[in-house]
């Protein structure tokens, strides 16, 4: 049993994918999220702004389902240059702070649109 999710205060996917989906009414997917604003342009030149945007648009689909990034049991983080690493983890620890889920993180060949970040996570509902 899934649940699609989409919501307006998300970009909307570029491919032919959800947003996110509710899979056996617990476990929330939300796909690749890149740094689109809601008019599908990319927001910032730099990993800091790319980040912030990113996680922004992960808060947004959580959101839209009744739950926020301390549901986040797992993320991945696909950078386009490892040596953005610090910089973004400085972000992503802002919104991650207490909850700190799982991650792995990996320097990739190139992103959608050529940004230099891309993140997916898995949440659980309480």
């Amino acid at each position: 049993m899934k649940q699609l999710i989409f919501t307006e205060n998300a970009p909307k996917p570029i491919g032919p994918y959800s947003q996110g989906l509710i899979a056996q009414g617990k476990f929330i997917f939300v796909s690749g999220q890149i740094p689109l604003d809601l008019n599908g342009n990319i927001v910032g030149d730099d990993i800091k702004a790319q980040t912030r945007q990113v996680i922004l648009n992960i808060k947004a689909i959580l959101e839209s389902v009744g739950a926020t990034l301390s549901n986040v049991v797992k993320t991945t983080v696909y950078l386009s240059d490892m040596n953005n690493f610090a910089a973004m983890n400085e972000v992503y620890d802002e919104f991650f702070k207490e909850s700190k889920p799982a991650r792995a993180a990996f320097q990739v060949a190139r992103l959608p649109k050529d940004v230099l970040v891309e993140i997916e996570a898995i949440a659980v509902l309480e």
